[in-house]
């Protein structure tokens, strides 16, 4: 970049290229390190390129998690890029997303024992950095359930976990219905967590589900109330990242009772409940009108022919369906086949990625650039050294 530029331009220049130019142009002179790294920048910065961030296990490697990043454009899905895995996400052992959220994904073992230290694990793919946040006060698995959420708030683009201790068994549940969920927040930027947000909840009586998505700084779970009648999948609970706020929405009864199993999911910045058909093998995908409660409008079904079993795990830049497929004829307990699906005429077009996956979008970001790499919060030292 030509030095007769002036730096305000070349900073400008600087916001619209892409992580991997930023990350070697910090080489080049003192001057471009210290814009590129400075919490201005980083903030201000805004990615446009779109990836699908793939783990997947195969029995090749004993069931090991091995990841990749798919490039979300004209050339989908031939630019693939191996991701390697950092030490703080090995150390979960069963790692699983609980969500992404401006280019950062949270991972959390959902399985670890109870005597382990439990961590949560932010990750920027874009720039190989990870930090860990320890969490406090876990409950008796034996009674309550641990439900985690994540988020940048989009004013700040500061990450954040939520963190809801709830009743586990509905026979407890029923005893002890006075006592509501505990919900705490931690703020990366203060690296401390909070938890005057319980007398905060929409009602009392919510199961929450694992379920969940974050968008436009909202963020929701599907739950449902432990007096209700409906079982399962009555409530989409909803928390704004930036005020720190719980609201609800109440699914029509059309969506809340017929179908098997519900999954929320990111459609072009819009949510969307799936409604899964186990009989007929298919899902209805449902968007929700403007945040209206039960406001819903039907967009299509998915329908793959020629399949057993089908998983829809996420939406492409283009609104196409990312599913997880078991073909005819394949043994029940073989691996799964990842494919992308259309619409319109009904045709899977395979990934070639087979096992068992876990798959999230995300768009290029330099959030965690000024952390220090593999740092645990709640903790005195960091884990492992950069």
């Amino acid at each position: 970049m030509s030095d007769n530029l002036p730096f305000e331009l070349q900073a400008e220049i600087m916001k619209r290229l892409p992580v991997r130019s930023l990350i070697q142009f910090q080489s080049v002179s003192k001057s471009w390190k210290s814009l590129i790294s400075s919490s201005r920048f980083i903030v201000d910065y805004s990615g446009q390129q779109q990836h699908l961030f793939v783990m997947h296990e195969d029995d090749s490697d004993d069931f090991n998690q091995q990841c990749v990043s798919i490039v979300d454009d004209h050339t989908f899905p031939h630019q693939r890029i191996s991701v390697t895995i950092p030490p703080l996400v090995k150390n979960l052992k069963d790692p699983s997303i609980v969500g992404g959220s401006h280019g950062l994904l949270c991972l959390y073992d959902f399985d670890l024992d109870a005597k382990e230290m439990e961590m949560a694990v932010f990750w920027n793919p874009s720039i190989r950095k990870a930090v860990a946040v320890v969490l406090p006060n876990m409950p008796d698995n034996k009674i309550y359930r641990t439900v985690l959420g994540f988020g940048v708030c989009c004013q700040t683009n500061d990450p954040k976990i939520i963190k809801i201790n709830h009743i586990k068994l509905w026979k407890d549940a029923g005893s002890i219905n006075c006592i509501p969920s505990q919900v705490e927040v931690f703020t990366l930027s203060t690296g401390a967590w909070r938890s005057s947000y319980s007398s905060n909840l929409p009602r009392k009586s919510i199961i929450w589900f694992r379920d969940q998505v974050v968008i436009d700084g909202i963020h929701y779970w599907l739950a449902t109330d432990r007096t209700s009648e409906v079982s399962l999948y009555d409530l989409i609970i909803s928390f704004d990242i930036t005020n720190e706020e719980f609201k609800e929405v109440i699914l029509p009864d059309g969506l809340s009772r017929n179908f098997d199993q519900h999954v929320m999911s990111n459609l072009k910045n819009s949510l969307v409940m799936l409604e899964f058909n186990r009989r007929r093998t298919l899902y209805n995908v449902w968007m929700m009108e403007d945040g209206v409660s039960k406001s819903f409008t039907k967009l299509f079904t998915i329908c793959p022919p020629d399949v057993e079993q089908i998983y829809v795990l996420e939406f492409r830049k283009s609104g196409e369906p990312v599913i997880q497929v078991r073909h005819l004829g394949r043994p029940p307990d073989g691996l799964l086949s990842l494919a992308v699906y259309e619409p319109d005429s009904k045709h899977i077009n395979d990934l070639g990625i087979d096992g068992f996956h876990e798959v999230k979008a995300y768009t290029e970001t330099l959030l965690l650039l000024d952390k220090p790499n593999f740092f645990i919060y709640g903790d005195t030292t960091p884990a492992f050294e950069a």
